[in-house]
């Protein structure tokens, strides 16, 4: 869980509180210098989040008047609360490339192409993922372990990669959604003062209908694919991945004991960490790779030489100094979110989103609104559950609801749209796993969007919304302009 506990508007002074104007101004300079910095310029987002620091820093300080310590502050608050996420990159390059090396993933490519075939894999993909998701409790553990296998066995069955990628983050997200192991969801029910499980019962319903909407989505995409996979490309690949890899049931012992962890309740970290340890021995044990050979594969990546140059395309990948590209950008986006939260700026953003509402359709439709812009604006996932979860609470307990409303809101909202803004850590992290860019599978990511669809329409129709004198399923209790009195505490 992580301990984060934003400024809320009520909590500034009203001297230091900065205007809903003074407020967008850094928003709408972040804009234009990715904008010009990406688009333009073709530049990577690294130096355009970097002039985006400068500006709101500079602009802060000398137009609001807050101090360099307080930003400084701010920076190293947001830093600190990502820098598990941040552990968790360095981990993962390291174990897909120590993977790699003991021949888990070859391995899984080689049996999977077996296995699929067109039609199927991508709904298939999204359901094991969901499946494996919600047994570890986490979407990023699966997207980087078997989300990697799944891309190479796509490929090999004539798959786009966007689509794959597509698949693995639905499945993964709707597994981790209702895992009561998942941070992401403890956070969200400890914010929002809900218990864990009454949250999970309250999202079952949205969660499967927007799934389910994907899996067929998934099923109408592979039924397209049908009939692309040219003649004697999958033996072509299991020969080139036989050729460099042994392959035997032995190099499944890395999933085994990383899964087993992360079944049995220790975190994701140490769970990594372990994995990164077995795919070490593996390779060594199973492969014949010496004891130096391994651990420089974990560091510096891998580089096979298969004799097929899309085998080795997809086996290619960047250890743990790979995952430096990716975290400097993670790191710039936490700065610059930093800046935003301890200024009071994205209080204040969050506080007049809250003003739109007038009822239950309307504050569902601004608690969606304020995840995903704290997604963007804090370029970390928790952010958007904690600053909603925590501003709109009040306003959640005035119109009579009870909080598992508003703790489904925010995470059908905030956890599921991480993955679609590139300079998010979530979106960062995918992408650099799985090889895909976030603008290219986000069109395949149906899950993302469907789930604050989905949401949205609950809070139009009424539908699994409940009160606190108990009426569910119903329409709002009063017209969108008046306020119903709250009959007593959830």
């Amino acid at each position: 869980m992580v301990a984060f506990e934003p400024r809320l508007f009520a909590e500034i002074d009203p001297d230091e509180r900065p205007s809903l104007a003074a407020s967008l101004v850094p928003v709408a300079a972040m804009i234009v210098f990715l904008s010009v910095g990406i688009v333009v310029f073709d530049l990577d987002p690294q130096f355009p989040l970097f002039w985006g620091i400068a500006f709101t820093g500079l602009f802060v300080r000398y137009r609001l008047g807050f101090s360099w310590d307080a930003l400084y502050d701010g920076i190293t608050d947001s830093i600190l609360m990502g820098m598990r996420v941040v552990l968790i990159m360095f981990v993962v390059y390291a174990l897909v490339s120590t993977w790699i090396q003991a021949g888990t993933i070859p391995g899984l490519m080689y049996y999977g192409l077996e296995l699929l075939t067109p039609e199927i894999f991508l709904p298939l993909t999204a359901i094991l993922a969901a499946i494996v998701s919600f047994a570890v409790g986490s979407s990023w553990t699966t997207a980087g372990t078997l989300g990697v296998a799944f891309i190479g066995i796509g490929s090999g069955l004539g798959i786009p990669a966007p689509m794959t990628a597509g698949a693995i983050l639905s499945g993964a997200y709707t597994g981790d959604k209702q895992s009561p192991l998942s941070d992401t969801t403890n956070l969200a029910a400890a914010v929002t003062n809900t218990d864990l499980y009454e949250h999970i019962n309250a999202m079952r319903a949205g969660t499967l209908v927007a799934f389910g909407l994907s899996v067929v989505l998934y099923v109408i995409l592979g039924l397209s694919a049908s009939g692309s996979i040219p003649a004697g490309r999958v033996g072509a690949i299991q020969n080139a991945i036989a050729g460099s890899y042994a392959v035997s049931p032995l190099v499944f012992v890395p999933i085994l004991v990383t899964f087993g962890l992360a079944i049995y309740g220790v975190p994701a970290l140490p769970t990594l960490g372990t994995g990164v340890f077995a795919g070490a021995f593996t390779s060594m044990a199973v492969q014949g790779t010496g004891f130096t050979a391994a651990w420089t594969a974990a560091q510096s990546g891998t580089a096979p030489e298969t004799g097929m140059q899309l085998v080795d395309g997809l086996l290619e990948s960047g250890g743990l100094l790979g995952g430096a590209w990716i975290v400097t950008i993670a790191l710039a986006a936490l700065s610059l979110g930093g800046i935003l939260e301890r200024t009071g700026m994205l209080a204040v953003l969050a506080h007049h989103l809250g003003r739109l509402s007038r009822g239950v359709a309307s504050l569902t439709g601004v608690t969606a609104i304020s995840a995903v812009a704290m997604n963007m604006l804090a370029a970390e996932q928790y952010i958007s559950i904690v600053v909603p979860g925590m501003t709109l609470r009040n306003l959640y307990n005035e119109q009579g609801l009870k909080s598992k409303n508003l703790s489904r809101a925010v995470e059908a909202s905030g956890t599921t749209s991480a993955a679609l803004i590139p300079w998010n850590s979530g979106g960062l992290f995918m992408a650099g796993t799985l090889g895909v860019s976030t603008l290219s599978y986000a069109p395949y990511y149906f899950f993302g969007f469907l789930s604050p669809l989905v949401l949205i329409v609950m809070g139009l129709t009424g539908w699994q919304i409940a009160y606190k004198d108990g009426k569910t399923g119903e329409t709002t209790p009063t017209s969108e302009g008046s306020v119903p009195a709250a009959p007593g505490e959830d």
